[in-house]
């Protein structure tokens, strides 16, 4: 009886094992050359769970900018089908970056728990800065930050995300609509949202999520025209985008200008 029970443990054991390899050999991700949003180039992406076999590119590969927006919607498509790769979350590429980094975009978010833009864009270490305030309220330290990625570490892509049902937002127009006060430095929030909030109450539909789009386009817009960055949108070096999260679907859409 023990020798049958040891065999099969043993031949479990096996089991498992085989089946791990298989899941590592068939979810480790490689680089693909494919076509984007009208772009001459191609951009490397990770190897999608139908085509395991696309020969890589090295890590280091920077996109332009309507490639990088692309390399992010398929990410997005990802994390919305639950197909997920997560690329670049070894130890392999944590020591790579190490002593330099490449990211492809820069999000500036908000803060809320279930927007993490990483697991939202299906990427890993080294592959975003990531700017994140309450309702992305922008100032001189959130500017100098984006400016830093763009200019100083040439991230081509530069993403303002807002989001469904933002707690910020919501305590902003109500606050502005009942004339009410609010504690400490949140009047700071308040006041930094309120050109959105001016924006979108005139206009049809839910207040709250009107704002929510209102504050995206006029920061991707402040953004568009600051002094560093409109150079290097002028040139095409940049692209400044606006995105809406669903947190109920956890689909990104994005506000092209």
């Amino acid at each position: 009886m023990r020798d049958s029970t040891a065999d099969s443990l043993h031949r479990e054991n096996d089991a498992r094992t085989t089946a791990r390899r298989r899941f590592l050999v068939g979810g480790a991700t490689a680089l693909a050359s494919v076509p984007l949003l009208g772009s001459a180039r191609a951009f490397a992406q990770p190897r999608s769970i139908a085509d395991p076999a696309q020969p890589p590119v090295p890590d280091d590969y920077l996109p332009g900018p309507d490639e990088a927006l692309q390399w992010l919607v398929e990410g997005n498509e990802r994390w919305v089908s639950g197909q997920l790769l997560h690329p670049h979350q070894t130890v392999a590429r944590r020591m790579a970056v190490a002593a330099g980094q490449h990211p492809l975009a820069t999000v500036f978010s908000c803060i809320d728990s279930r927007v993490p833009p990483e697991i939202v864009f299906d990427r890993g270490v080294g592959d975003l800065f990531v700017v994140r305030t309450a309702a992305q309220t922008n100032d001189g330290l959130i500017q100098g930050a984006v400016e830093y990625g763009a200019e100083e570490s040439v991230t081509p892509l530069v993403v303002v995300m807002g989001h469904q049902r933002c707690g910020a937002v919501t305590l902003a127009v109500e606050a502005l609509n009942n004339g009410t006060d609010v504690p400490a430095h949140l009047v700071d929030v308040v006041e930094a949202l309120t050109p959105a909030y001016d924006a979108a109450k005139p206009l049809p539909g839910d207040q709250v999520d009107n704002t929510v789009r209102a504050q995206i386009r006029l920061t991707a817009d402040q953004l568009r025209e600051d002094p560093l960055l409109a150079p290097l949108v002028g040139e095409q070096r940049v692209r400044v985008v606006g995105a809406y999260y669903s947190l109920d679907t956890g689909c990104v859409e994005f506000m092209l200008p």
